[in-house]
């Protein structure tokens, strides 16, 4: 039997932070994802992308285990359009997939920080 527990945090500077910056990594990664499959109709490995972003200001904001997570999702976004295209090419689906797309600007902020920031 498993349990949970909730843990609420209060919005910090610290916080926001890290979430902005996991949120431009996401994008970094989209993009660095985006471009190699237009260009070469490839998709990028986990390691590729890793390696691709490394050198960003954005990965480097992060613990290298939270950014390694980030890409990780983003991976797995585009491995998942990967599938859903095979299955559409064999006739299993009816709709295209369409490529992942970018998320917002501004990242994760909590509902009393969203007027003060909303600029971002």
């Amino acid at each position: 039997m498993y349990g949970c527990q909730p843990c609420l945090l209060a919005p910090s500077p610290v916080l926001e932070f890290i979430c902005l910056e996991a949120n431009k990594l996401t994008n970094q990664g989209i993009y660095t994802a985006r471009q190699l499959y237009f260009k070469t109709q490839r998709f990028v490995s986990k390691y590729r992308l890793n390696y691709e972003c490394k050198p960003s200001r954005h990965y480097k904001a992060l613990y290298s285990q939270a950014a390694q997570q980030v890409l990780g999702a983003v991976y797995e976004s585009f491995d998942s359009y990967r599938q859903l295209l095979a299955a559409f090419k064999n006739g299993e689906i009816p709709i295209k997939p369409t490529v992942p797309n970018y998320r917002k600007k501004g990242g994760f902020l909590w509902p009393a920080t969203q007027s003060k920031h909303s600029n971002w």
